[in-house]
């Protein structure tokens, strides 16, 4: 793909100033940068927040209004940023709110009161929101759905990184300039943002005005986060049993369930074109995992790193370590893909061990600060391998019409489950600090949360492991090592390991086996297709729809026989073992038949009766197969098409679809009745690439519902040797979609 290409082919509008359109490299390294700034702020409010309270009265109230406020007013302005995106164009959106952004940041900075810095707070809160989701649709909309996953690795890895530095360096800067200053800083990055996304950005829209699926479920599912996070935060302040928090969560509790009245009303037209029900509630337990995990962190390593007498500036150290975990884990998803399932049964239990590892620091002080490091970049490692191919499959399969406002989901659900963890005690936002034992309490219900998390989004029995192992640790941890209860309890802990183990081993074997039994199979059925036969050149290409299958109805061949080089591709209908059964018959009668019958159309004929055989004997009176047969003997190319899509010619200049007749497919046994068809004959242009493909590839859709461009992708592609075009065409309809629907084989052929 080039760097000016869109998810639909398109070529992006140039930037204003620039010349020439940005690459995809370019524009998520922008989008990178000017989304590190929504985790930068928070570090930076921390670090200010006691010159604040000394220079100009801010209270702890005060903070906690705009903390609470702003929290809630940018899980709204989520929704509106994302649909604004969609209707007025990603650029226009996000220069929009980096200007607000920008005066936000100025009107903290000249403050002159505390109810001014607290509005000034709230701003910029929600104008980091809308900075995020703008940055968040406008990345996933200049990428193909297949390569959300490499692109969200990198974003991702560098939204961690920048959490590592500003953890680490906004304690220092306000020290040495000042609380006006580090938000005048945050005013001059802003605009700094706000020059670079006008140069270099193109914009991805405006997109095509269509309404929301259901207007009213999305403003009910808004409501919903957004009185779920109010009561949430505002119960440890008000109570519990305030009224004010329990009409706050009956309006959370009213909202959701009109958003579920409202989504089983929908249309199955509708709901073909939404989100998958279990894509959306990965994503979402996923962001719930991150922000809670992310609070609690925060709460309980100061209190353990300074409870053993290292200063702040090293609990900082140690905090930040959650961030480089988080990078490395989003690097890894970056170069290997990394199903969502296994990203959640192995990066789940890592986390839970890393919470439950923690209490270590209070009793052994000589290690705090390597081991905590070393402990918190577990739980960061294992919450972002859980996290991150959640977020990135969910992202894949949004529409692109609607991908504004079903990103902000991403981001809400963190924001949520941050409102979770300061419902907790000890994490209020008027709490102080709390103390070691408090902070142990926090890690275990860390803990139990992850483990539920890992029953949401991994197997059941990880979920189980990880909440009995870390009963087993918290009773370890607790116990007086002199006794002989703590030995029990280690060989206990060390069991429960080793069967964990013992039991992956087998999966493995298991696996192994079946991954070697389905590439015997499909060796057996399916040969290779050489890379050179006869006078031609080829190359082959099969994906079935469903990984680990081998084999699925479609099929490919080709041989060298004494009339010339004979190629056959086709589709069964039908999926499973019948449409193999149908598969293996078809191709063991074309090898047979190939090398004892001359003409062309007598082998169509005989394929013909094969298929009308197999569904006498099966009882199947829709069986049918499309076919494509070519045979190349000379300089002469001859082509009988039984129903199946016709051959593409990639030239230099374009890729154009060749006339050849059709009749119907194999199996309603009109080419005896007919008489033998008689083969067409094809002429290539000199320098050409013949290419046969099923329908797998022409209609592998992208998450918007649009076909794969085949004629348009080949064409920008060129001609190249059969090898290079199959290859190209394996990535790209890879980029195109975000998952294969049905099977896909491609033969490429050209003169040596």
């Amino acid at each position: 793909m080039t760097g000016t290409t869109t998810p639909y082919g398109a070529g992006a509008a140039p930037a204003p100033g620039s010349g020439h359109a940005a690459s995809p490299r370019l524009i998520g390294l922008v989008l990178a940068l000017v989304a590190a700034l929504y985790v930068v702020a928070p570090a930076m409010n921390t670090a200010v927040a006691p010159l604040v309270h000394t220079d100009l009265g801010v209270t702890a109230r005060g903070n906690a209004v705009a903390q609470i406020t702003g929290a809630c007013l940018a899980i709204g302005v989520l929704v509106a940023t994302g649909r604004a995106g969609d209707l007025k164009g990603r650029r226009t959106v996000l220069t929009a709110s980096l200007g607000t952004l920008c005066l936000a940041s100025l009107v903290l900075a000249a403050s002159p009161h505390p109810a001014v810095y607290v509005l000034g707070r709230i701003a910029v809160a929600a104008a980091l929101a809308a900075v995020f989701v703008s940055c968040l649709a406008f990345m996933t909309t200049v990428s193909l759905p297949g390569r959300i996953r490499r692109i969200m690795g990198g974003w991702l890895a560098a939204m961690s990184a920048g959490f590592v530095l500003a953890v680490n360096l906004a304690p220092h800067a306000a020290a040495l300039t000042g609380w006006r200053p580090t938000a005048a800083l945050m005013a001059a990055a802003a605009g700094a943002a706000l020059l670079l996304v006008r140069r270099l950005l193109p914009e991805a829209g405006p997109l095509a005005p269509r309404e929301l699926p259901d207007r009213v479920r999305t403003l009910c599912q808004a409501g919903c986060a957004v009185a779920l996070a109010a009561a949430l935060q505002l119960a440890p302040l008000w109570g519990w049993q305030d009224l004010r928090v329990g009409a706050l969560l009956t309006a959370a509790v009213l909202a959701g369930a009109a958003a579920r009245f409202r989504a089983l009303r929908h249309t199955e037209r509708s709901r073909a074109r939404a989100v998958p029900g279990a894509v959306r509630t990965g994503a979402l337990v996923a962001g719930l995992v991150l922000g809670f995990t992310q609070v609690v962190l925060t709460m309980a390593v100061p209190a353990l790193v300074t409870d053993v007498g290292l200063p702040a500036r090293a609990a900082a150290f140690v905090l930040s370590a959650f961030g480089a975990g988080g990078a490395a884990a989003c690097l890894l998803l970056r170069h290997r893909p990394v199903p969502p399932l296994a990203g959640a049964s192995l990066g789940l239990p890592l986390a839970a061990l890393g919470l439950a590892l923690l209490h270590a620091l209070v009793d052994h002080a000589s290690h705090a600060l390597a081991g905590g490091f070393a402990v918190v970049t577990l739980v960061g490692f294992g919450t972002m391998l859980a996290a991150a191919p959640q977020m990135a499959r969910y992202l894949a399969a949004v529409p692109r019409h609607h991908l504004g406002v079903h990103a902000a989901l991403l981001p809400a659900a963190i924001l949520v489950g941050t409102a979770a963890a300061q419902a907790l005690p000890y994490t209020s936002a008027l709490g102080p600090l709390p103390l070691p034992g408090e902070a142990r309490e926090l890690l275990w219900v860390g803990t139990i949360v992850v483990a539920a998390a890992a029953l949401a989004l991994g197997r059941p029995v990880v979920a189980l492991v990880v909440a009995v192992t870390s009963v087993l640790q918290y009773v370890m941890v607790d116990a007086d090592t002199s006794r002989p209860m703590s030995v029990v309890v280690a060989l206990c802990v060390g069991a429960v390991a080793g069967a964990v183990a013992w039991s992956r081993r087998e999966q493995s074997e298991r696996l192994n086996r079946t991954r070697e039994t389905a590439a015997a199979l499909q060796r057996a059925v399916l040969h290779p297709i050489p890379d050179r036969l006869g006078g031609l050149r080829l190359a082959g290409l099969y994906r079935p729809a469903t990984a680990g299958t081998a084999i699925g109805g479609d099929f490919l061949e080709a041989l060298d026989t004494p009339y010339g080089t004979r190629v056959l591709i086709g589709d069964v209908r039908g999926k499973g073992l019948q449409a193999v059964q149908t598969v293996t018959d078809l191709l063991g009668c074309f090898r047979s038949r190939a090398h004892e019958t001359e003409d062309l159309g007598e082998v169509a004929a005989c394929l013909d009766r094969q298929v009308r055989r197999a569904a006498a004997a099966r009882g199947d009176e829709e069986l049918f197969a499309t076919a494509l047969l070519l045979q190349h003997s000379g300089r002469d190319l001859q082509a009988v098409n039984c129903g199946h899509l016709a051959p593409l010619e990639v030239g230099p200049d374009r890729a154009r679809e060749l006339p050849v007749p059709a009749v119907l497919p194999l199996g309603f046994g009109l080419l005896d009745a007919a008489g033998t068809v008689r083969p067409h004959r094809v002429a290539l242009a000199p320098g050409s690439t013949l290419l046969t493909h099923t329908d797998g590839l022409s209609e592998a859709r992208n998450s918007t519902g649009e076909f794969y461009p085949l004629a348009q992708r080949l064409s920008a592609a060129g001609p190249g040797t059969p090898d290079g075009l199959v290859r190209h065409l394996d990535d790209d309809v890879r980029d195109w979609t975000h998952h294969l629907a049905d099977d896909i084989a491609v033969i490429a052929l050209g003169p040596h």
